[in-house]
């Protein structure tokens, strides 16, 4: 989750990106991940296949992308990529992402192992980005690529478990729960 650079993108850019994330977002909610073609997403964001693939190589770079932005926007709601490491942040980005698993697999028509999967790597991804940035932020000549992979790990797990439950408990009583079984992995760094 390090900040990107701004981008000064065209707005015509910007506009077709947009119209071709909101289909595909139309489309996931209809469908499915792997009910969805190219040509759907083209036909329902009325664009052409050569201006889809200016901006994507293909459906999966189009939902890597998706998910990266939705739960970038998630991390900045709450300000989580300003932040630094303390428990209190670190129960945070569980109940962040416990809460953008949930609405993902609830916004999707037929989550199948594939997407979870894709969905998995990206957001895992993101995870230990801000992790590895909180830790360094300590100044520590510890490294932090081990805790940040077990923490990550561990979060994603967790949210995972927490999404797919039939009956979740309270998500604070969830979070309080885990929290200890993820910061006893950075507590080195506190």
């Amino acid at each position: 989750m390090l900040p990107k650079p701004k981008e000064k993108l065209d707005p015509r850019v910007k506009r077709t990106r947009s119209l071709i994330l909101q289909a595909f977002s139309d489309l996931l909610a209809e469908k499915g991940f792997e009910s969805i073609t190219v040509q759907d997403v083209t036909d329902k964001a009325q664009v052409n296949r050569a201006t889809f693939y200016a901006h994507f190589a293909d459906k999966y770079a189009l939902l890597d992308s998706f998910i990266s932005q939705l739960f970038r926007q998630e991390i900045e709601k709450r300000t989580l990529n300003a932040c630094h490491y303390t428990p209190e942040n670190l129960k945070n980005l569980i109940i962040a992402v416990c809460e953008f698993l949930s609405t993902t697999h609830s916004n999707c028509a037929q989550p199948h192992q594939q997407f979870e999967s894709l969905v998995e790597g990206t957001i895992k991804n993101q995870i230990f980005e801000l992790l590895t940035l909180w830790l360094q932020q300590t100044k520590t000549k510890i490294s932090t690529d081990i805790p940040a992979t077990v923490a990550t790990w561990a979060i994603y797990g967790l949210a995972s478990h927490y999404s797919h439950h039939k009956k979740r408990p309270a998500l604070e009583t969830f979070v309080d729960e885990a929290l200890p079984l993820v910061a006893i992995n950075l507590e080195q760094f506190a």
